[in-house]
């Protein structure tokens, strides 16, 4: 199985994950296999603790696994440098968390443009002026253009998921990975949010994987992966 998935787009290959408590170790993931088909919406099912966002960090190479490799385009990341891999990980990846992650001293521009200015070595110049630019367009694209002099304390909770999001793709991702993205919302801006997300798949085929235990997410989906004690149950497809 593993040779087999190997050179897809974005391939966990025997992906297994171990932690040490003193003597005990805990098997958070085993020998998970799966493939990220460019231009999907992958989602990822399962309850607490089925390993779900240990795979999704795995997928992103924010963490390495004890045993198997994660491949983009045949390429096995494993096995390059930690600079290149911190390349690849600013260039294919964005990443929204459930619990947004703003820096609370700067409004929401300066948030969105913050990815770009720490990849700023990886990429090719471009002027604080285009920056600034393509950042207020991807605010108003989500219809926060009237909020982005304001700080994280002055958003609502939907708000900062959709500063969250636009920061994500401030880097042009190849694949947007979402980790619970609407946990911590109400159920009108988790709506919003999902929609969102939506109509970036839709208008731009950009690839997304979710982690949640949100069944709303499975109904619209292309394909839905459930999982449990660390392995994949099974795969639908809507």
């Amino acid at each position: 199985m593993i040779e087999e998935i190997a050179n897809g787009y974005l391939c966990a290959n025997g992906i297994s994950k171990e932690y040490k408590i003193g003597k005990t170790s805990i098997r958070v993931l085993d020998e998970v296999n799966l493939d990220v088909k460019k231009g999907e919406i992958l989602i990822i099912l399962g309850a607490s603790g089925a390993g779900k966002s240990s795979l999704l960090h795995i997928l992103g190479i924010l963490d390495s696994p004890t045993f198997g490799h994660v491949s983009f385009k045949g390429e096995n990341l494993s096995i390059i440098g930690q600079r290149k891999l911190a390349e690849k990980r600013n260039r294919i990846f964005g990443f929204v968390f459930q619990f947004y992650h703003l820096l609370p001293d700067f409004n929401a521009l300066e948030n969105v443009l913050m990815p770009r200015l720490i990849g700023r070595r990886f990429f090719k110049t471009v002027s604080k002026k285009d920056q600034t630019e393509k950042a207020i367009q991807l605010l108003e694209r989500v219809g926060l253009g009237n909020r982005i002099n304001h700080r994280p304390n002055e958003l609502s909770g939907g708000e900062k998921q959709r500063v969250a999001i636009v920061r994500a793709l401030m880097n042009d991702p190849e694949i947007l990975l979402c980790d619970e993205p609407t946990g911590n919302l109400d159920t009108k801006s988790g709506k919003e949010i999902h929609k969102l997300i939506w109509d970036l798949n839709e208008k731009t085929k950009q690839t997304v994987v979710i982690v949640t235990h949100d069944e709303r997410f499975a109904e619209s989906a292309g394909r839905v992966i459930r999982m449990a004690d660390g392995k994949i149950l099974n795969y639908s497809s809507n």
